[in-house]
């Protein structure tokens, strides 16, 4: 191929990814690239009933040191929320007004919440602090992924329900 051709083909390329991503954008299509929920293409859908625990959700993290940390040890990517955030893909495990007891396990309201072990160290071994527990506020919820190395609430807390885009429904994925 010249390099006129494949200074074409690139000039096309990119105009078809900004395509693709304005459209996801317009039309509330995500990636997911995470292991915490199956790998591929979402959508998020507007919420046309109050939230309940066990709905998959698109929300944006808080712009706090916390999660700027966060995302300098790698458990949060970068995105377009506010912060430079990506919006996160988790399960309501809790709302406002629910207890959270953190232990080696989460028990919510006295009940154990499956997969919700924690961990005292990250994959490249440092120390992961873990949510204190407490009563969920007004205003905030508290998310979970069954991923064992998820970062959630667990280690977070609480986040405001201001950063909710949606529920998560799946468009095209795969569960490795």
């Amino acid at each position: 191929m010249t390099k006129r051709g494949i200074i074409s083909l690139l000039g096309v390329s990119g105009i078809v990814l900004s395509g693709m991503t304005l459209a996801g954008f317009i039309g509330c299509y995500r990636l997911n690239l995470t292991p915490s929920e199956p790998l591929g293409l979402w959508r998020i859908v507007q919420a046309e009933r109050p939230l309940q625990t066990g709905d998959l959700v698109f929300i944006c993290p808080p712009a706090t040191e916390q999660s700027r940390e966060a995302l300098g040890r790698g458990y949060l990517r970068r995105g377009l929320c506010a912060g430079g955030f990506a919006p996160l893909i988790k399960t309501v495990a809790a709302l406002p007004g629910q207890h959270v007891d953190i232990g080696p396990d989460v028990v919510i309201d006295g009940r154990f919440l499956a997969h919700s072990k924690l961990r005292r160290f990250d994959g490249e071994g440092r120390a992961i602090a873990a949510f204190s527990g407490g009563v969920v506020p007004p205003g905030h919820l508290f998310l979970h992924s069954s991923f064992a190395s998820s970062y959630d609430s667990r280690y977070f807390g609480p986040i405001p329900d201001s950063g909710l885009l949606g529920f998560a429904r799946p468009v095209f994925t795969l569960d490795p």
